[in-house]
């Protein structure tokens, strides 16, 4: 018996297609930049001397992740990027870069700025975690 409808020329279900594969081109000559990931979080007074929050060192107590691209010999007019819940795309006439992020982001509300002198894009992603209005008070 069958519990949905389902077209019968159809190769494959959307929900099977993995999260960001429209995204992947294994012919791409171009190469992977250097990157870092790295996780950001809002500490007071109250969090690193008194403990009152339920805040602690890891990754779940994080807000925000900040990911490092270093893209050498790229001017900042040159960067194409796109940002979905969990995908970071990015693109310039020599690098690509398809990275799929560690938690679930704001795609939204980011903030991207380009360091010329280190040559590297800085790209600061919010975390968009279910439960965090409970945890983060």
């Amino acid at each position: 018996f069958q519990t949905k409808s389902e077209d019968r020329n159809t190769i494959w279900n959307t929900e099977e297609v993995p999260e960001g594969s429209e995204f992947d081109d294994t012919w791409d000559p171009r190469e992977q930049p250097e990157y870092q990931i790295l996780f950001k979080q809002c500490m007071g007074t109250e969090d690193v001397f008194f403990g009152m929050s339920r805040k602690d060192p890891s990754t779940a107590c994080c807000e925000d992740i900040v990911v490092k691209i270093k893209l050498p010999e790229t001017k900042c007019s040159d960067i194409t990027i796109n940002i979905q819940d969990k995908i970071l795309d990015l693109r310039t006439p020599k690098k690509k870069l398809l990275l799929h992020l560690p938690y679930r982001v704001d795609s939204k509300n980011g903030k991207a700025r380009f360091l010329s002198e280190e040559e590297t894009l800085e790209v600061t992603l919010r975390v968009s975690r279910q439960f965090d209005f409970i945890n983060f008070l």
